[in-house]
């Protein structure tokens, strides 16, 4: 099985040094992106979902660091830098490994060890306990929940009031839209798509800042960029092993579902 991987590196050269190594001593890795900024890099992890990230720390846009933030545990990183005095900011933002340039054969090799240690260790947790990250999942969302009602003021358990209403621009015009209606939101930029059966609206707020506003049990967040309404869902399907995508009432466009959100489609 391949395994996929995102390069993210801003000088040609190292790149392709990179990538040449990595044909040599990995042959099961398949280069699914090769990034030149942070910003793309963290584009395509969310578009390309690899199981393994190489980040150099100083690019343009986002950082390395910031990038492996956003990426947290959902993939294996190693740092890729000139400057060694990044090193303990690397391990911290979670790298497996961190590699200085320019990159030796042989120390490469070593990190792609650690790293498949790393992928057989999850998989053999995975197997043995099936269901864990879905009680892993649960448990989140419920301390999730008890911050949100603690902060608002409430008592953890009760619900919050759920958003019903959202303002959001369709050309010149600001529509006032019945969340019942909406199919999907989207991530778009600094916007957020907010995709209705026969049109679409933008609207400023992020992703990430209204899904605490929605009502968790009727919109399902399937990807990190994507909130789908439930109810809007006529079948999902399998992609490969790892993911999935999800068709829409009446609507042609399908939905990526990352691995991540697959349980929310188990029977």
């Amino acid at each position: 099985m391949k395994t996929r991987v995102l390069i993210a590196e801003d000088e040609p050269l190292m790149r392709e040094r990179l990538i040449t190594q990595l044909a040599k001593l990995w042959p099961k890795a398949e280069i699914v992106m090769v990034a030149e900024n942070g910003n793309d890099a963290w584009d395509g992890f969310l578009e390309h979902e690899p199981a393994l990230v190489f980040l150099d720390i100083r690019m343009p846009g986002l950082s390395g660091i910031e990038v492996a933030q956003k990426i947290g545990q959902s993939a294996h990183i190693v740092f890729i830098t000139a400057y060694d005095q990044y090193a303990i900011d690397a391990f911290d933002a979670g790298a497996i490994d961190y590699l200085l340039k320019p990159v030796q054969e042989e120390r490469l090799q070593k990190a792609i060890h650690r790293v498949q240690e790393k992928m057989q260790t999850r998989m053999q947790a995975e197997s043995s306990e099936p269901r864990q990250h879905e009680v892993a999942a649960i448990e989140v969302e419920t301390i999730l929940r008890g911050l949100q009602a603690s902060m608002a003021g409430g008592v953890p358990g009760t619900k919050s009031p759920k958003m019903k209403w959202i303002k959001a621009s369709v050309g010149k015009q600001i529509k006032l839209i019945d969340v019942d209606e909406v199919l999907f939101f989207q991530s778009d930029t600094k916007y957020t798509r907010v995709v209705l059966a026969d049109y679409e609206a933008l609207l400023r707020t992020p992703l990430k800042d209204l899904l605490g506003s929605l009502d968790g049990d009727q919109f399902w967040q399937i990807h990190r960029s994507t909130v789908v309404n439930a109810r809007a869902i006529s079948a999902a399907e399998r992609v490969d092993a790892e993911r999935m995508q999800v068709f829409l009432k009446g609507h042609p466009e399908k939905l990526l579902v990352s691995r991540n959100f697959t349980y929310l489609f188990r029977e």
